[in-house]
């Protein structure tokens, strides 16, 4: 056998036994009420009043119980969405309604890590600021952030059902 030959063969079984056995690490996330989600984990435990994830479809059931307070003298309601998983990682809203408007979307799970951190960082302001500009889920999709932002909408859309709004 040529020498080529050998050396691609051996280069090849290389590359072959790396890609086998690369596993990824586990990451954690700090879930909203002192818990702590671990990714990658067979099942990740949840925090409780937290939705839990299907495994089905892979979207958890929202959580049916909105909680009130007061915002600028008006009562408010919060509302979780529920857990979107997405291939980079799991991505839930909450959203405080008041006076039939959405008064607020915070982002309590997004994806982390390096890159998906970082698209996260980004795109989680302007998918806020197109929530509230809009007052629905119909969002644009922010360019390099696609998953992220179907799941983030998905998200939205689930608690503004629940609450009754649009």
């Amino acid at each position: 056998m040529p020498k080529r030959a050998i050396a691609a063969l051996f280069v090849t079984t290389v590359a072959l036994v790396l890609l086998l056995s690369f596993k990824t690490p586990d990451e954690t996330l700090p879930v909203r009420g002192g818990g702590v989600a671990v990714l990658g984990a067979a099942s990740a435990p949840t925090a409780p009043g937290r939705p839990t994830p299907t495994p089905k479809s892979g979207v958890a059931t929202p959580t049916p119980a909105p909680t009130k307070g007061s915002i600028g003298g008006s009562m408010a309601t919060k509302v979780d969405g529920p857990v979107v998983d997405t291939r980079y990682g799991p991505i839930q809203v909450e959203i405080v309604l008041a006076s039939g408007r959405i008064q607020d979307v915070v982002a309590l799970q997004l994806p982390t890590g390096r890159r998906s951190g970082q698209i996260s960082n980004y795109s989680a302001p302007i998918l806020r600021q197109e929530a509230l500009s809009v007052q629905s889920a119909s969002i644009n999709t922010v360019s390099g952030a696609t998953y992220t932002s179907d799941a983030y909408a998905q998200s939205l859309q689930a608690a503004l059902d629940q609450a009754g709004h649009g």
